[in-house]
């Protein structure tokens, strides 16, 4: 039987707020624990909470981004359940009416676009932290990440493959911190994500019964989490037995899921609107700035540099990966060709595309640096990719050029004037040295004279190596074929 994966995802994204949610308590990362939880995150007796407007203004922001539904008037509840963590026994949430609904999202998956539907966006506090490594035979509960903002994203179930799950994934952790919500930290726990996954028969329209994967912090464990999760689920039903529904976990060492609790250990949460807060109108006037304010969003610079620089949807989605990385982009195409039109700008939008998306990315991945460290300007690299567009430098010699860029020897013209680099120009110089190239290897010639195409490229590959790699190839390789007799 053909099998079909069906995936939906739930995110959970920490706000970029100074403070918590409903305390003053600072939000930042790594104090030592219990230092940065007030007596409202502690849930001491006659404590009240109070609205960051700062994590309501981050939600808008986003359901802004995404073409959403934002509920005018929307509420708080009070999510019910008991968990060391969780001082109060119930957790600050939204349920019936939250901030931001009927959303989507497009992914590029390759070169082909999908587009996801964003069920909602709500609004939560965070919980505090159980410790069980470093203490024996306890748990330790760290309460400083207790009330942190969240915005909790879910998705409707409209992946079909790990690979499209991680796209959505991606797309989203670049869409959040683009517009400056989320630090977008997966090892801090910043950007979290829970995977539902289902399998059903090819061509069936119903669902099958679906687990949760819980707490997945890297796209490569989300990945393979899913993968294994789906195939172990198809195994189950091959082999007559039904699925259960159930959360589990994803274990990185042994590539495998666990049970964490069944269907019939699931929480009732019981929610009902928390009596503490107040429903949160959203003024009009107030949303409206908060529009005007928003950058050029990945998926419009997508559609810009596909329509104006003619680059592929794979290009433009991977340059707005990031912000950094498209500012970068934009920057070195701005210095390459300041004023052309926007017509005569493709060739050098592909050329500046592959040089950030290949050798640059290559380097800073590396080192493990993000491009915001990159040791090469943009201004840098334009000029190096200058001196390959008006031919003074071959492509070898331009791998050559960037590594000394990237060691930090000086801009492209000072390096290939002090390595004696400039690609040869003399056609007369050129002539010589393929004729003598010629005469040093008659069985070459006599084989590509034969009908032996590798014969020609070993030819090729001695002019260059007696020109140094300094040769223009298109030339080369047109006097071999006048020489060799076509």
């Amino acid at each position: 039987m053909q099998w079909e994966t069906v995936i939906g995802l739930e995110v959970h994204v920490q706000l970029t707020t100074a403070a918590k949610i409903f305390s003053g308590a600072s939000t930042a990362f790594g104090a030592a624990p219990n230092t940065q939880a007030c007596a409202v995150d502690l849930a001491l007796p006659g404590v009240l909470p109070v609205l960051n407007k700062g994590a309501v203004e981050r939600a808008i922001r986003f359901g802004l981004a995404i073409g959403a539904r934002l509920n005018r008037i929307n509420v708080f509840a009070r999510k019910n359940y008991f968990y060391p963590d969780l001082p109060k026994g119930y957790q600050i949430s939204q349920y019936e009416l939250p901030i931001v609904e009927a959303g989507s999202l497009p992914i590029q998956v390759g070169e082909q676009t999908k587009t996801i539907r964003i069920t909602r966006a709500h609004l939560e506090e965070d919980a505090g932290k159980s410790l069980h490594e470093d203490f024996h035979g306890m748990t330790g509960i760290d309460l400083n990440r207790a009330g942190t903002p969240l915005l909790e994203i879910v998705s409707e179930p409209d992946m079909r493959s790990a690979q499209e799950a991680v796209a959505y994934a991606r797309a989203l952790h670049t869409l959040v911190t683009w517009i400056g919500i989320c630090d977008g930290n997966m090892q801090e726990g910043s950007f979290r994500v829970d995977a539902n996954v289902s399998v059903r028969p090819k061509g069936s329209e119903a669902f099958g019964t679906r687990r949760e994967i819980k707490n997945l912090n890297s796209f490569r464990f989300l990945e393979q989490a899913i993968e294994y999760e789906a195939r172990w689920q198809i195994g189950e039903l091959e082999d007559g037995r039904a699925i259960h529904q159930a959360t589990v976990l994803f274990d990185p060492d042994t590539g495998e899921t666990r049970m964490m609790r069944s269907k019939e250990e699931a929480h009732d949460y019981r929610y009902f609107p928390d009596p503490d807060l107040l429903p949160v109108k959203l003024d009009e006037d107030w949303i409206e700035a908060i529009r005007a304010e928003l950058p050029e969003l990945p998926q419009q610079k997508q559609a810009r540099y596909q329509a104006e620089l003619a680059l592929s949807a794979y290009d433009a989605a991977t340059l707005t990966a990031s912000r950094a990385t498209a500012e970068y982009f934009e920057a070195v195409l701005a210095a390459l060709s300041p004023s052309p039109s926007p017509e005569g700008r493709g060739g050098a939008a592909k050329l500046a595309a592959n040089w950030v998306m290949g050798d640059l990315a290559a380097a800073l991945n590396r080192e493990g640096l993000d491009i915001a460290q990159s040791r090469i300007t943009p201004g840098r690299l334009a000029g190096l990719l200058r001196r390959i567009d008006d031919g003074t430098l071959s492509s070898k010699l331009a791998k050559e050029v960037f590594a000394a860029l990237w060691a930090g020897e000086g801009d492209a013209d000072t390096i290939i004037a002090a390595r004696g680099l400039k690609q040869m120009s003399d056609a007369g110089e050129l002539e010589r040295i393929v004729d003598e190239v010629l005469a040093a290897n008659p069985k070459s010639v006599e084989e590509y004279r034969a009908g032996k195409d590798k014969a020609f490229n070993a030819l090729v590959g001695q002019v260059m190596k007696a020109t140094r790699g300094r040769a223009n190839p298109q030339q080369v390789n047109a006097l071999l074929k006048q020489r060799l007799g076509g």
